[in-house]
């Protein structure tokens, strides 16, 4: 009788996990209490803090590496790791669409906020929707970073002079690759590129360019059969021969219209989060950014 019992528990419980759909719970936690515990919603505020806050914080991204950021949902254990922080960074602009009601559901009286892109103005594309992906443009980035600094700051004033002094650096850097864009952007013959994902406002509008997108703001939309016949008409119009796409997202309608205009296909990053591939290489926002560069001298060559 027992062994029968304990089956029919056994299969019970079976059915039960069966039926439940069990999400992976992020258990990740800060060990280095001597450091300023940070968290940051997407890589390139992940990146912009560890250039600048150097050996003196703990930095740990919610969105992991190989996920598209608008895919993403906070766990359990992501709420967890924002109630041990004392600094939180995020984009803002529209791109984290957690973040309100997260902040009204923290009880972390310690933890300082901070918006990166709240001063800078907003890239409206005609629909009347806000590309939140202001990073794009070195210049904003530049701004995002210096507030990141002030808040570092804020946050730890006994180290203000590190984190100056590494800003400053980093600003240097950025202002190069600023420099390094504007030059050879303006040396090339062409000015419209065909992207997949309409998240180049920023880079278009800093440097002089037009973006037409295939799809709209959010990277896994489908354009519908007009859409896809006007950008095929377009691209045969300006003899359009480069069809961007983005690693993180199917590639397949960027390469169908490739395929249509005899053109081929090159990835142009939003930098919204790394593929483990870059994680492993080492690649950061300026190294992806000059790759994002390269790219763009072929299309408009």
């Amino acid at each position: 009788m027992k062994s029968w019992i304990s089956g029919l528990l056994l299969a019970v419980l079976v059915i039960f996990l069966a039926g439940c759909k069990l999400e992976p719970q992020n258990t990740r936690n800060f060990v280095e209490e001597d450091k300023l515990a940070v968290v940051t919603t997407i890589y390139p505020m992940y990146d912009f803090v560890k250039n600048i806050a150097g050996d003196q914080a703990e930095v740990i991204n919610l969105v992991p590496a190989g996920m598209e950021p608008h895919d993403f949902e906070l766990s359990t254990g992501d709420m967890r790791l924002l109630e041990q922080a004392e600094v939180f960074v995020y984009n803002g602009a529209g791109m984290e669409h957690f973040v309100d009601k997260t902040l009204e559901a923290l009880d972390n009286d310690r933890l300082l906020t901070v918006e990166a892109a709240a001063g800078i103005s907003a890239e409206t594309t005609e629909e009347g929707h806000k590309d939140p992906h202001t990073w794009l443009s070195v210049a904003n980035a530049i701004v995002e970073a210096e507030a990141i600094k002030e808040a570092l700051i804020q946050a730890d004033p006994a180290n203000r002079e590190y984190y100056e002094e590494r800003f400053a650096a980093y600003r240097d850097r950025l202002e190069k690759l600023d420099e390094r864009y504007r030059k050879e952007l303006s040396a090339c013959a062409g000015d419209t590129i065909v992207v997949a994902h309409e998240a180049f406002g920023y880079l278009c509008r800093e440097y002089g360019l037009k973006q037409e997108a295939i799809e709209g703001l959010t990277a896994d939309s489908e354009p519908d059969s007009a859409r896809m016949r006007e950008i095929i008409d377009l691209c045969r119009r300006q003899d359009i021969r480069v069809i961007f796409f983005e690693e993180l997202v199917s590639p397949k309608v960027a390469e169908a219209i490739a395929d249509e205009v005899g053109a081929k296909t090159l990835v142009l990053n939003p930098i919204e989060g790394l593929s483990g591939g870059q994680q492993e290489q080492g690649l950061d926002y300026i190294g992806l950014m000059e790759e994002n560069l390269e790219a763009l001298k072929q299309a408009l060559q």
